[in-house]
């Protein structure tokens, strides 16, 4: 039985952003271009300092540079996902196609090359927290409770955007907001194939400077996580792309 509810629109609140970056100067502006934009913002200038603020500031989104001089923002990213899904944006120099395929291998969100043009880092912030609805956490979630806003229903999978939840055979399912996204947009078209660049427009939008692969890594990444139930999988379309498949 599959059920698809929509009722509503997930909206932006003020957020709180940590920025990183051991470059004073740059991490000074970029935090200025924030606070025009009504954010709060806060500087951590290495790793180590980034992982003690992560948990004392609590941010919403994170700003990583990947050039830090103690550890790098690989290894921050990935000591982070071990406990959080705050959405991550990776800033870098580094402009090859390895370094960001590696990035969203270990959680990052979205991969901007620096330098980059001040409007388009905001966009890419707002862009990402508008796509990210982070409900409070709880010790002791109750299922029960992610049958209210919008979801998409399967055997054995639930799946809410509105709260950024996954039920998958009983269990809630932790992933990057980025991933949920993608798995709730097939979900809820079953039987739709879409390319990899139409789920990179949907989804990442239209502004995102990437490579398709970036889909292929977060398809492999859901597969990982959700067991095929015998009712629905995520098929792969040779020469055209993905979709979820519901027999």
């Amino acid at each position: 039985m599959t059920t698809i509810n929509n009722k509503t629109e997930v909206f932006m609140d003020k957020q709180r952003i940590l920025i990183v970056d051991d470059d004073e100067n740059i991490a000074e502006l970029i935090s200025l271009y924030l606070v025009k934009e009504c954010f709060s913002t806060e500087i951590a200038y290495t790793g180590r300092e980034a992982l003690m603020l992560e948990k004392t500031y609590n941010p919403h989104l994170i700003l990583l540079d990947l050039m830090l001089p103690d550890i790098d923002g690989y290894e921050v990213c990935t000591e982070i996902r071990k406990t959080k899904q705050t959405p991550i944006i990776m800033l870098s120099a580094k402009g090859e196609v390895f370094d960001k395929v590696l990035g969203l291998k270990i959680g990052a969100d979205d991969y901007m090359i620096k330098p980059f043009d001040s409007n388009e880092l905001v966009a890419r912030v707002k862009a990402v927290l508008r796509r990210t609805f982070i409900a409070p956490e709880k010790a002791n979630p109750v299922i029960e409770t992610d049958h209210q806003g919008d979801y998409v229903e399967y055997e054995d999978l639930l799946i809410n955007i509105t709260n950024y939840t996954v039920i998958f055979e009983g269990h809630q399912i932790e992933m990057p907001p980025k991933e949920l996204e993608l798995l709730y947009f097939l979900a809820k078209k079953p039987n739709q194939v879409f390319t990899r660049d139409q789920l990179l427009d949907r989804l990442w939008g239209y502004e995102y400077i990437g490579d398709s692969r970036t889909v292929d890594v977060h398809i492999k990444r859901l597969r990982e996580k959700l067991n095929d139930s015998h009712n629905w999988s995520i098929s792969t379309v040779w020469g055209k792309g993905y979709k979820f498949e519901v027999r």
